[in-house]
């Protein structure tokens, strides 16, 4: 595993950041050592295939058009310099955990720029995106990047991403600059999505509000701050009667959607014990938990076993897919991971690697 880091850090070097521009999808000279691949994951006789719902990438144009706000763009990790793509070095990480398909999405850093500025850096990631995935369908697929805080761009841009470059839904903040996107004035983005029959994948960039007492040791911002986001986005979407007004919308929860999954039952409790807390105007259609189970999905990223094992038990089998975060090096074996998980049966391991992922998204590998 060593060694392994050590390549990926020289090669990346070495290397360098190489983005794609225009039509030219060339990759660069792949370094003579590579990962090896894992060993195909074979059940009942039948190699099954593993699809990668969180994973991301990046491309310099894009971020160029930040301006002095660029710096700030790439995460602060070991991580960072293999966000751009470089194809056959990026199949080869993929293989080397077991992934044969990678969802892509780029984290929205455009939400406080103007209009003009956040759609040239959405028009960009859709293309690049698109011709990725059209030139790799076996190892790619890709979330759109919209303007959510302008609405009516986002429903444009999500239409055009789905039908002219084919990507398979849009990856969304877990708030829009701090406003919560379950709000009235993002539900035209919501029902374009459900209209399209496409999914929203939600991955946070911390929770703003709470800056300040994340400042010191730990990285807090990330480590507290992005599942706290996440779970403060879902539980909107339910309490805010979003998911009732469209129920025919999928949500995919990055890091295993943060807190929800770990103590959702407490939700179905907090209107019985506070009622003056909660809005007599908005009657949900469900137990809020139930919710969970439908039309909300959750990666796999968790870290243990028996925090899987929970999570699926929580949820439900049919609504968890594997996430990884690659290239940030969270997860190193993310297919042991499922197959180390208690109590699942094979077919419960074949929809989580793969079987859920072209259900929901539409992938077909």
């Amino acid at each position: 595993m060593k060694n392994r880091r050590a390549f990926l850090k020289q090669a990346g070097t070495v290397l360098g950041g190489i983005t794609f521009c225009g039509c030219d999808m060339s990759t660069v000279a792949f370094a003579q050592s590579t990962p090896a691949p894992r060993a195909p994951v074979i059940i009942n006789g039948q190699k099954v295939t593993a699809v990668d719902v969180h994973a991301h990438c990046f491309f310099q144009d894009a971020i160029d058009l930040m301006g002095p706000e660029a710096k700030t763009v790439l995460a602060p990790t070991r991580g960072q310099d293999k966000n751009f793509i470089k194809v056959e070095e990026r199949i080869a990480n993929m293989q080397a955990q077991g992934i044969d398909m990678q969802v892509l999405s780029i984290n929205p850093f455009w939400y406080k720029k103007d209009r003009e500025t956040a759609a040239e850096i959405c028009r960009i990631n859709n293309e690049r995106l698109g011709q990725l995935c059209a030139e790799n369908p076996k190892h790619f697929s890709a979330f759109a990047s919209i303007a959510m805080q302008y609405p009516d761009l986002a429903v444009q841009q999500l239409e055009e991403a789905v039908k002219k470059w084919g990507l398979v839904g849009a990856a969304i903040g877990g708030s829009v600059a701090g406003e919560d996107f379950s709000r009235p004035q993002f539900r035209s983005i919501l029902a374009k999505a459900e209209s399209l029959n496409v999914s929203l994948f939600i991955h946070p960039q911390s929770t703003p509000q709470l800056s300040s007492r994340f400042k010191g040791n730990g990285w807090l911002s990330n480590v507290i701050g992005n599942p706290l986001d996440t779970t403060i986005a879902l539980q909107r979407l339910i309490f805010d009667g979003t998911l009732d007004a469209f129920p025919h919308l999928k949500v995919i929860a990055a890091h295993g959607g943060g807190y929800l999954g770990s103590y959702a039952p407490r939700s179905d409790h907090g209107c019985t014990v506070s009622p003056m807390m909660c809005d007599p105007s908005i009657v949900l259609r469900k137990k809020p938990t139930e919710y969970l189970k439908d039309q909300l999905y959750f990666d796999s990223l968790v870290f243990t076993p028996e925090a899987l094992r929970h999570l699926v038990a929580q949820v439900g089998v049919s609504q968890v897919m594997i996430g990884t975060d690659h290239p940030i090096p969270w997860s190193e074996q993310p297919v042991d991971h499922l197959l180390e998980t208690p109590n699942l049966t094979d077919a419960d391991r074949v929809a989580i690697l793969s079987g859920n992922a072209k259900r929901v998204l539409g992938l077909r590998i």
